[in-house]
């Protein structure tokens, strides 16, 4: 074989190998084409104006003087489908996410409260009989004194007979156990009874003491005036024990039961708190404040708790079953529903109505809405919710979670546009507007109706005018509209 005869053959190999590169090439690119052809195939097109109708083909509107826009497979979606979020926006806005877990809630709470006197420990001092006071021991209101501790001496006539009858017929044992009854009768106590027995010498002065020990809440009685039967001498209250009444907002009520242990904290001893327990909810709740009185009772031996203290309380925790968790700021409240952002991991997000239980430290119940492992936004909810807002996720989610009419705020929104007149019939009128904004439209001729007839009036075609949309039955209608050379707008 000769030389040229191999250069030949060489030749003939090459192109035989670039045909079938090239043809091999091209028949993969015409596959590859037709796949992506095929997915991103448009369901059906559709004019903006009118999203609800739907195009087999594409073309003009038969509603506006604008082109029909498909709408693809990836685009469409329920009521609840989602956003996609740039990896990149997402790093950059710094969104967090976290995810739904399942642990243990707490019910501990705690609260702030003052110290009280205890009610329940209260002594009042009255005078048995009539009589007049001699002498008032120094005592005022707001001195603490021990139990026996004398109040005041009052002078009894009545006491002085009845004593010497007792003395009298002692030596009757029938007559003088009736007289000493008599003596009890007017109110002796029997250590002055017995006093009597032993000195055998009537005393028309007696001595009233204090019960118990505490402080003196009230001292009514001064030296030189009369007293009568059953009048009110002093009032004492005791400092055995002391009361903190502390306020817990309405709705963690359900965390605090009679009986439940407390730990008491105080300014002047951080670092010992006192341990007490709840011995009473009240039944009535604050309006204004709208939280829960709980009294707790705590023991005041050196008597260093004094009304009027700051008390922080804290209930003691008691464990709970398991529970679904996220982070408080993952929900998102609207005041008619909770709503959390749902990411698939892919870069989508939705949104999820969840029902909400108890909170506590930063975490927050998921009682319904969510499932163990899912992640959710736990900041930067503000750009998922402005993507979704203007997909419309958020209001198609809205529409079909309730039914309740437009409010007269969203009717009243307003849209300023500019346009010129094309043709005017009847309480409908047709402008060639520029882009609108507020609406995201885009420059298009269309026909609006009027809220008022009345508005086209003098009114013409080639009319440069301004004019204001408002929505009206689904459907954007004229609200007020005026000639751009300075006309004041008609009513």
């Amino acid at each position: 074989m000769t030389n040229k005869t191999i250069i030949a053959l060489l030749i003939t190999t090459l192109g035989l190998g670039a045909a079938g590169g090239w043809w091999f090439g091209s028949h993969r690119s015409m596959q590859t084409e037709a796949s992506n052809n095929t997915a991103g195939k448009p369901l059906y097109w559709y004019d903006p104006m009118k999203p609800d109708a739907h195009f087999d083909a594409p073309g003009k509107s038969p509603f506006m003087d604008m082109e029909l826009v498909p709408k693809y497979a990836d685009e469409a979606g329920g009521p609840t489908s989602g956003v996609r979020i740039d990896p990149a926006l997402m790093q950059n806005t710094g969104i967090k996410l976290a995810t739904v877990e399942e642990g243990l809630l707490q019910d501990g709470l705690a609260a702030a409260g003052s110290v009280l006197f205890n009610d329940r420990d209260i002594a009042i001092v009255q005078a048995r009989t009539a009589g007049i006071v001699e002498r008032v021991y120094a005592r005022a209101a707001g001195d603490v004194i021990a139990a026996g501790s004398p109040l005041a001496d009052v002078r009894v006539p009545e006491w002085l007979a009845a004593q010497n009858e007792y003395l009298a017929l002692r030596s009757d044992p029938q007559l003088a156990a009736a007289a000493k009854a008599r003596l009890s009768q007017l109110g002796m106590s029997s250590s002055q009874i017995a006093h009597l027995e032993q000195t055998g010498s009537p005393s028309a002065v007696i001595t009233i003491a204090s019960p118990r020990g505490g402080m003196v809440a009230e001292l009514l009685v001064r030296e030189g005036m009369t007293v009568t039967a059953g009048q009110t001498l002093a009032r004492i209250n005791g400092l055995a024990s002391v009361w903190v009444e502390a306020e817990v907002p309405e709705a963690q009520a359900a965390a605090v039961q009679i009986g439940t242990p407390v730990q008491a904290t105080f300014a002047a001893w951080p670092n010992a708190p006192l341990a007490g327990k709840v011995t009473a909810l009240l039944p009535e709740i604050n309006r204004d404040t709208r939280t829960v009185r709980v009294r707790i009772e705590l023991p005041n031996k050196n008597g260093q708790l004094r009304p009027g203290m700051y008390a922080r309380v804290a209930f003691s925790a008691t464990a709970s079953k398991p529970v679904l968790l996220v982070p408080s700021e993952a929900v998102i409240a609207t005041g008619k529903r909770n709503v959390v952002i749902v990411a698939d991991g892919k870069g989508s997000f939705r949104p999820a109505e969840v029902q909400l239980g108890r909170e506590h430290d930063g975490k927050i119940e998921i009682v319904a809405g969510l499932t163990k492992g899912e992640q959710v936004v736990a900041s930067g909810q503000f750009l998922i919710d402005s993507e979704a807002s203007l997909k419309g996720v958020l209001a198609r989610m809205t529409a079909k979670t309730t039914a309740s009419p437009p409010t007269k705020a969203m009717a009243a929104i307003e849209h300023q546009g500019v346009g010129v007149v094309k043709a005017v019939a009847g309480d409908q009128i047709t402008l060639a507007h520029e882009p609108i904004p507020s609406l995201g439209w885009p420059a298009m001729t269309m026909a609006f109706g009027l809220t008022n007839p009345a508005l086209s009036k003098g009114l013409k075609p080639g009319d440069k005018v301004r004019f204001s949309l408002v929505e009206q039955d689904g459907n954007q209608v004229i609200q007020t509209i005026s000639r751009q050379n300075g006309m004041e707008e008609k009513p």
